[in-house]
């Protein structure tokens, strides 16, 4: 099986709107009013998954539901997110930005409506699929949006910093709103988003300019095998630790691995696929991938874990919950304007290492200090959370320049989604995995999630010694060179 090489990396990647591509960084009205509606797309999206995650318990509460049936309105999200955002990337791409952008926002509004209204358990974890599937379209447009509009380097870095900020001030107004709207019904939490999303719309209509389709096919083979392979093997993780191998179970084990498997053949076969597997080649760009798998697929966990924890066991209320992590999205939307000058000095490497250390001693210290029931916030709770925040407000632009950096401007959809699917994926895999090491029903103590904490900062660390490796790489290979 051969796979193909590279595309060439142009002498520039530059776009930007009224920017020559070696004009002093100097942004005009046009180009802060592009950065603010693409970032209210990662507004959104952290926004709701701050909000549901607050909400669990008290979803859980009213329709009668387990931990293994909560986690899959988080991962029921998260997979129609990842499984389909290497397709929304694609047709950002072949089909125009600002199409894809406004058609997936009209979705994204209707099923987060949808989730509100409905009164089954099973309709709204369907609910919560398609309103992923929109956010797979949203999500690779809005980052392709921003890496072709500011030329890479400075200007560059300098966006997908302030895109960091939009996340961090979404996760943290989610969790206050939240807390607030779910002591009078949970499904007002739905209900926000959808208005939001209508002024989005409006202004992303007016400020978004429009770009050129690129030639192509798009490739929805190999979207469907993706998405199947990934829902049957999150299926089986999630199940197996109940049930053990049934013969559900061992269908769904081998439909995984056809899936998957179908899908790398065709990949490397068709001649337009929805992964170009010759950008799997790039050292950096899968270093980026795996990063984004560990930040996300730890902290997506560890956010579902501790809702559960507050909540459930300690009794806390939403708002109370709420106020005690938001000090984590505080400190993304503080610290990640200055991302960009941090990367240009440093580079990104070791900006994820220091990331992933600021992650798992995040981790570490809850483990340690939490089993208290009458824990002291600001000594048992606190510092974890913040060091929580510092890993994200360094790490997540980080990731997102490595990912895309040195990409043709042709392709910069298909890096955004491949590194946000990168992302998805480790949180449903790892959030999974976590719920199959809790104890069944409703867990009542520290105890029964400490085998999901051990697996959220076990992933963190190989987050830490993948980056780590490949800087000594680096290191080895000047030194040899110098010699």
């Amino acid at each position: 099986m051969t796979i193909t090489e590279p595309k060439p990396l142009p002498t520039t990647t530059s776009t930007s709107i009224d920017t020559p591509a070696h004009a002093p960084s100097r942004w005009g009205p046009k180009l802060w009013a592009v950065l603010f509606v693409a970032g209210l797309a990662m507004f959104l999206d952290a926004l709701d998954v701050s909000m549901v995650g607050v909400a669990l318990p008290s979803i859980g509460a009213e329709l009668g539901l387990e931990t293994a049936s909560l986690q899959w309105i988080v991962n029921g999200y998260i997979l129609g997110y990842g499984g389909l955002l290497l397709l929304g990337g694609r047709m950002a791409d072949l089909l125009g930005r600002r199409k894809v952008f406004l058609s997936a926002l009209v979705v994204f509004g209707i099923a987060s409506l949808v989730g509100g209204l409905v009164e089954h358990e099973g309709l709204l974890i369907a609910s919560r699929i398609v309103k992923g599937v929109a956010a797979a379209f949203t999500a690779p447009a809005a980052l392709s949006i921003i890496t072709t509009t500011f030329k890479e380097g400075h200007d560059r870095n300098k966006a997908l910093s302030f895109f960091t900020v939009f996340g961090a001030t979404g996760y943290a107004s989610g969790l206050i709103v939240s807390g607030l709207l779910t002591g009078i019904d949970w499904r007002l939490t739905f209900y926000v988003p959808t208005a939001l999303v209508v002024g989005v719309i409006i202004l992303a209509f007016f400020v978004v300019p429009k770009s050129e389709p690129e030639h192509g096919r798009i490739d929805f083979g190999g979207a469907a095998l993706l998405t199947g392979g990934m829902l049957a093997a999150v299926y089986t993780i999630v199940t197996v630790p109940e049930t053990g191998f049934t013969a559900l179970t061992i269908a769904t084990t081998a439909a995984a691995v056809l899936f998957i498997g179908s899908f790398l053949v065709v990949e490397n076969k068709i001649r337009e696929p929805l992964i170009r597997l010759g950008i799997l080649r790039i050292k950096s760009i899968v270093r980026a991938n795996l990063a984004a798998m560990a930040i996300f697929g730890s902290y997506i966990t560890f956010q579902t874990i501790v809702s559960l924890y507050l909540q459930n066991t300690l009794e806390w209320g939403p708002l109370q919950m709420a106020l005690a992590l938001a000090p984590t999205g505080v400190i993304v939307a503080i610290l990640s304007p200055q991302a960009g000058k941090v990367i240009d000095r440093f580079g990104t490497t070791p900006m994820i290492i220091a990331s992933m250390t600021s992650f798992v001693l995040g981790y570490l210290w809850f483990i340690l200090r939490a089993g208290d029931p009458t824990p002291a916030y600001f000594v048992d709770y606190l510092p974890a959370f913040l060091l929580l925040g510092l890993g994200f407000a360094i790490g997540f632009s980080a990731t997102m320049v490595q990912a895309t950096e040195g990409i043709a401007d042709d392709e910069q959809g298909l890096a955004s989604g491949l590194v946000q699917t990168s992302g998805q994926i480790g949180g449903a895999v790892v959030l999974a995995v976590a719920t199959g090491l809790i104890s069944g029903g409703i867990a009542t103590s520290l105890d029964q999630y400490r085998p999901g904490l051990y697996l959220v900062t076990a992933v963190a660390v190989v987050g830490l010694l993948a980056s780590a490796t490949a800087l000594m790489g680096r290191r080895t290979a000047e030194v040899v060179e110098a010699a």
